[in-house]
């Protein structure tokens, strides 16, 4: 048995809200991993704590994954690789990208670990083409708590692998990940910035775009009358020597040097106000040049991984990220009753992201389904869970749900409402003897 460090160590996720003492131990290989079981505690893995709320830590032992980083195998000619739950997304595209390949779905932020991305079942901006991260996973070797090591897929051990992926870690502890990337001919994007005077146009892009790799659009939620939802689409696609400068057509993968920022300091709770963030959204929305250019990936995927510890921004209280997805059906009239309530109160949020998403992922927990997701960051305080409990009604109204990966204060009626696969989930957990064994903070909430 794993024993936890000591003292309790205090965690949270990447708001910084909610805050837990909890026992903490950091296997450093599969086999201890896999080992790690208490008669008396139960388990959760923790990746790099980038999921927002309270899913990567628990009443028990939770399990710091980040020592079970290696690479195990790669096939140069299928894109292949088999990886530890550990592994940063970040290392595999600094060590596969300059050789071809990159990750077929990708999140915001790329120092999230592969065993994060399953668990989660991360989509990412060309959801409405290629689905979540699980939908190119081939396989998952998933240790059940009493020594039993699974290897799970779409064809071993079924539903145990529906189940984990997008399980939020309730399953097992993921020991290795093996997945499939794509082959690029370069590390850069052929970006195509669009503006959208309103919501409805941005809704008309987006469908106009359906054939685009990538789309995303920043979206302007304190906007209102006939300015609601006005938004910034970005459109890409990976890009071809023959897309770049012809000085650098001969080394198409090389990057720029590295230029991070860092926020030092918590930002005082006032900082984010109606004003500030209006004024923020206004000049973001001119400064935005529609037009087509060539850019890094890091700034098309990861434009605030670019600013270390940006999630003091929003004080020492931490913030929580509300995102939300809408049937295709209800999107257009749930959304306008969503930015209009958020325009009507005037919450800061000046992180406001819109997606088109694809088909309902397979995972029985995935978030991912047909229609628009809409995300949103609120600093921690009483006025914000008052606004976020009248946008679940407002959710729950269209037939949506909220995304476990981000959630840190949905009640449990909710997520029964928007997960009818839930059921699904509870069955196979109490088949393989797992609904005691493996708990988190965001478990106990929901009472999953």
């Amino acid at each position: 048995m794993l024993e936890p460090d000591r003292p309790r160590v205090p965690l949270s996720g990447w708001g910084r809200y909610p805050r837990r003492d909890c026992d903490v131990a950091a296997p450093g290989d599969p086999a201890t991993a896999a080992a790690a079981r208490s008669p008396s505690l139960p388990l959760i893995a923790r990746g790099n704590g980038r999921s927002y709320g309270d899913a990567s830590f628990g009443p028990g032992l939770t399990l710091d994954m980040r020592r079970l980083g290696r690479l195990v195998a790669f096939d140069e000619a299928t894109g292949v690789l088999t990886c530890e739950a550990g592994t940063l997304l970040s290392e595999i595209i600094a060590v596969l990208t300059p050789r071809g390949w990159f990750p077929p779905v990708t999140p915001g932020t790329k120092f999230v670990t592969v065993g994060g991305m399953v668990a989660s079942d991360v989509h990412g901006k060309n959801h409405h083409g290629a689905g979540s991260f699980c939908d190119h996973v081939l396989s998952v070797r998933l240790a059940l708590g009493d020594g039993t090591i699974l290897t799970c897929s779409p064809t071993e051990h079924a539903d145990l692998f529906a189940a984990t992926c997008g399980g939020m870690g309730l399953t097992g502890t993921v020991l290795t990940v093996t997945f499939r990337l794509i082959p690029v001919h370069s590390s850069k994007i052929l970006q195509e910035t669009v503006r959208a005077p309103d919501l409805a146009t941005a809704i008309d892009l987006f469908e106009a775009g359906a054939a685009r790799t990538y789309s995303v659009a920043w979206i302007d939620c304190l906007a209102s009358g006939a300015d609601l939802g006005r938004s910034v689409i970005i459109f890409g696609e990976h890009a071809t020597p023959a897309d770049i400068e012809p000085g650098q057509r001969a080394t198409p993968f090389a990057r720029p040097a590295p230029r991070r920022k860092r926020v030092p300091v918590d930002f005082p709770t006032v900082a984010l106000n109606r004003l500030s963030v209006s004024l923020f959204n206004k000049v973001y929305y001119r400064l935005q040049t529609p037009g087509r250019k060539v850019v890094d990936i890091d700034p098309y995927f990861y434009p605030l991984d670019a600013i270390q510890d940006w999630n003091r921004i929003y004080g020492r209280h931490g913030f929580v990220q509300y995102q939300c997805v809408l049937p295709l059906e209800t999107s257009r009239d749930g959304l306008t009753a969503l930015l209009t309530e958020i325009a009507r109160v005037g919450q800061a949020s000046f992180l406001a992201v819109l997606k088109r998403l694809g088909r309902e992922s397979f995972g029985y927990l995935s978030f991912p389904r047909e229609g628009y997701t809409l995300a949103l960051d609120f600093p921690a305080h009483a006025d914000t869970f008052a606004l976020l409990e009248r946008l679940d009604r407002i959710v729950i109204e269209g037939g949506g749900r909220l995304y476990l990966a981000k959630d840190a204060r949905m009640r449990a009626p909710m997520l029964r409402s928007g997960y009818p696969r839930l059921e699904r989930f509870d069955a196979v957990r109490r088949s393989y003897g797992l609904d005691g064994r493996f708990r988190s903070a965001l478990s106990d909430r929901l009472e999953i």
